[in-house]
């Protein structure tokens, strides 16, 4: 009975010696003699000690900060870029079995990748196309995690550090450029007053009285300030307007 007691409490110890609980975002990679032998979902889980062997893999969304890269455009500019890789692991026995350390894999990686792609643009579609470039990284990454048993969701580009003399450069550039687009608004403008203009003198070239209406218009608003003294020329056409009605006064009154 002794015997059979003691065996009997062996066996619970060597059960619950055994019990590994994974948790809910968690998976359990289990060894059977050094073999791989199932993938352990979330609960208890027995792990026979000896015979058996097993290593959690995280299965959250992971960010990895790509430090600042040193990388040469396509027309040889110098440049510092950074950026941010959101990835998770979608075959946890893959992550563990096709690569030592998945973690310093894809950062490793994302930044020699970084530095190719950024060497196949010209700077100026770098900053433009800030978003295909690093839709072009995430591809070119998921490539190779992909037999990793990972997923890249998105990749980010944080900075794009450039020298102070070309920031100075582009900054004259970007001046130069708004005061082109400032002259060619403002000849726009004169080209479009002088066309009025020439359309105003036409009409008052041609429609009778027009002139004479300007010019008493121009004396109303000058006559506001009573303090101004006003010297202007009657229109030829006015005085042409006096005379006959004169003429037209004077044949009535011999009549």
């Amino acid at each position: 009975m002794e015997f059979l007691a003691a065996l009997l409490l062996l066996g619970i110890f060597v059960i619950l010696s055994s019990i590994r609980q994974i948790n809910q975002y968690e998976r359990g990679i289990k060894f059977t003699f050094g073999k791989f032998s199932e993938i352990m979902d979330p609960g208890w889980r027995l792990v026979i000690p000896i015979f058996q062997s097993y290593q959690k893999v995280d299965i959250r969304t992971k960010a990895v900060s790509v430090p600042d890269q040193e990388a040469i455009t396509k027309d040889n500019i110098s440049t510092r870029i950074s950026a941010v890789i959101y990835y998770k692991v979608k075959d946890a026995s893959k992550a563990v079995l096709e690569v030592e350390n998945f973690y310093l894999a894809i950062d490793q990686l994302a930044q020699t990748t970084m530095r190719n792609v950024v060497g196949e643009v010209e700077l100026d579609e770098l900053l433009a196309n800030r978003e295909k470039i690093a839709h072009r990284i995430r591809d070119i990454v998921s490539e190779t995690t992909d037999s990793w048993g990972l997923e890249v969701l998105s990749v980010e580009l944080k900075d794009i550090i450039l020298p102070e003399n070309m920031k100075r450069t582009m900054a004259k550039q970007a001046e130069a450029e708004r005061e082109k687009r400032a002259t060619i608004i403002n000849s726009e403008g004169e080209v479009v007053a002088a066309q009025n203009l020439a359309k105003a003198a036409q009409t008052m070239a041609t429609v009778p009285g027009a002139l004479h209406l300007r010019t008493l218009n121009s004396i109303n608003d000058i006559s506001s300030d009573q303090s101004n003294t006003v010297v202007f020329a009657v229109p030829l056409e006015v005085l042409r307007a006096v005379e006959g009605l004169s003429k037209l006064i004077a044949k009535k009154s011999k009549s």
